[in-house]
């Protein structure tokens, strides 16, 4: 790897730590009510930008990561790439259903 990409990768992963610290800070408001904890949760996983929200996102970077090491695993037998790819599933799968579920429990009339 390019010092100069991981020198990107560093301050992408920098930049996105910021913002979840900011989105934490939201969530931890002393007057933060269900309604818009609710909301807060479906910004997370609904179909804004990009598609399919910000765990969708997650999940794909991962999936990229994981084709990535399809490729360059030196026995090509999954050690990298299987882990990499249940992630992203689990991700998607079994994180984004919860936070939907989660979101309508908190304020059903807002569920799509």
């Amino acid at each position: 790897m390019t010092r100069t990409r991981l020198e990107r990768v560093r301050a992408s992963v920098g930049i996105a730590s910021l913002a979840l610290q900011q989105i934490e800070d939201d969530l931890s408001a002393e007057d933060i009510d269900q309604e818009e904890l609710a909301a807060i949760l479906r910004e997370l996983i609904e179909d804004t930008d990009p598609p399919g929200g910000f765990m969708a996102r997650v999940a794909q970077l991962l999936t990229v990561a994981a084709h990535r090491a399809e490729q360059v695993e030196p026995d090509r037998d999954g050690d990298a790439s299987c882990p990499l790819h249940e992630a992203a599933a689990l991700l998607t799968d079994n994180a984004g259903m919860r936070l939907i579920w989660a979101a309508r429990a908190l304020h059903p009339q807002g569920a799509s």
